[in-house]
């Protein structure tokens, strides 16, 4: 069964927060202490939309097994040409090219909408992800030891950047 990344819709809200709920319990992809409800996860969707920043879902067949999205890295202009992206795939479905797929698109989106560079911010333990990530050319550029906490120990963060294109003028 072939993957299809497409936009998500509102009526996406509900799969996208049990993917999101999953990592927010049960992993340290996400840096909160529990779930969100369903009207948090669509009041996120339209922010996304309203600031102009794609909201992404894989599909396989009729399911929905990923979403990513990019938002602002700082909220200050000079950064306007800098987003940050997040991408989770359902947990059934970890290393089946899920998250390439997105990666893919949201770069493709990213390029389209004229920024400059795409990064992340990554859990240190979480191997996975910064492979993907450095797949793709990024590139680490910072740690930042124990900036966060959660399950009773303290988180490093991994920041990896990837320049998106040297035609955007400043």
């Amino acid at each position: 069964m072939s993957l299809i990344v497409r936009d998500a819709t509102l009526e996406d809200a509900e799969d996208i927060l049990a993917i999101y709920n999953h990592a927010a319990i049960n992993t340290t992809a996400v840096w909160t202490d529990g779930p969100v409800d369903l009207e948090s996860r669509r009041a996120w969707i339209r922010a996304r939309w309203d600031a102009g920043y794609p909201v992404l879902v894989a599909m396989k067949g009729r399911d929905v097994v990923g979403f990513a999205s990019f938002g602002d890295f700082r909220p200050w202009p000079g950064y306007r040409h800098t987003v940050e992206n997040s991408v989770y795939v359902d947990e059934r479905h970890h290393r089946a090219g899920i998250g390439r797929g997105l990666m893919v698109a949201l770069i493709e989106r990213a390029t389209a909408l004229n920024k400059h560079t795409m990064v992340a911010a990554i859990e240190a333990s979480n191997s996975a992800s910064i492979a993907l990530h450095a797949s793709f050319g990024f590139a680490e550029v910072g740690r930042m030891p124990e900036v966060g906490c959660k399950f009773g120990r303290w988180l490093d963060m991994v920041l990896m950047q990837m320049r998106l294109s040297s035609g955007v003028r400043p």
